[in-house]
């Protein structure tokens, strides 16, 4: 058995007292692709987690993460752009991506990804297709990249990410309903 060190959590929009509510080892991955970036916005997150001691990174655009010094940026699988991987950026500066498949995940290690998300592994209610533990250890052991388990997670499914190779899990819904406090502290 391992631990499941690493938790993400997505948000399409910033609330506030959301965030006070918060486990502080949850790091913060914003994404929202129906609008345009609203920078006030982002610097305010980018200081609520600066004061938290909590990690913020920002989905698909890398130009805002470096511009913003943010702790690094997330690339969604449906970017298959390779201009990421042998960028002058600071120390820490992370690189997150996700992928479905072998064919992405190999994709996501040639732009350079320092963690891989790989997804969906429990049923959704956006798909009927998802991986299972089994499959999803197939694709993780297909890269020496720390793999983080996504999708369809809540608390009957938990007990099943430590027979994954998961280093850790992510989150939309089931953290914003407070799930993860009903299986301990992290």
């Amino acid at each position: 058995m391992h631990k499941l060190d690493k938790i993400y959590y997505f948000i399409d929009e910033f609330n506030r007292k959301e965030f006070e509510n918060l486990n502080k080892n949850i790091s913060i991955i914003y994404r929202n692709y129906q609008t345009t970036h609203d920078y006030k916005i982002i610097k305010e997150i980018k200081e609520i987690c600066r004061y938290q001691r909590r990690k913020f990174y920002i989905s698909n655009n890398l130009k805002l993460a470096l511009k913003l010094k943010l702790d690094g940026v997330y690339i969604p699988a449906f970017n298959k752009l390779r201009n990421y991987k042998n960028l002058l950026v600071k120390k820490n500066f992370e690189i997150l991506g996700s992928a479905h498949n072998i064919v992405e995940l190999k994709n996501k290690e040639n732009q350079g990804c320092n963690e891989i998300f790989i997804s969906p592994i429990f049923k959704t209610n956006k798909s009927n297709f998802f991986l299972e533990t089994i499959k999803f250890n197939l694709i993780a052991n297909a890269s020496k990249r720390n793999v983080i388990a996504l999708g369809g997670i809540n608390y009957l499914n938990f007990p099943k990410l430590n027979l994954t190779k998961a280093r850790g899990f992510a989150s939309i819904s089931w953290i914003k309903k407070n799930g993860p406090k009903l299986i301990g502290p992290f």
